[in-house]
């Protein structure tokens, strides 16, 4: 793996994100906003790009996002992952 690849890899999240059970439920949320991480990641999965969500949520900062990813892929590593059998088709 390259270093860089790397190094962002290894990036500590803890500085941008935090679970208060005062805010949301307890939700992970970046720090000093209201905006989850499960939020975030769901403006991605539906097609934004960096640039709309910056725009939309000025708060938000390059690395606050990439802290997001982060904090996911290290909640992951550990995780069970099961496959999903395909839809059956309307016949």
């Amino acid at each position: 793996m390259d270093k860089s690849v790397q190094k962002k890899a290894n990036m500590d999240w803890r500085t941008y994100i935090h679970s208060n059970p005062k805010i949301l439920l307890g939700k992970p949320v970046v720090k000093g906003t209201r905006l989850s991480v499960e939020f975030i990641l769901g403006l991605f999965a539906a097609g934004w790009t960096e640039q709309q969500v910056l725009e939309s949520y000025p708060t938000l900062s390059t690395e606050a996002i990439r802290c997001v990813f982060a904090f996911t892929a290290e909640c992951m590593q550990d995780e069970v992952l099961y496959t999903l059998s395909p839809l059956s088709e309307a016949g």
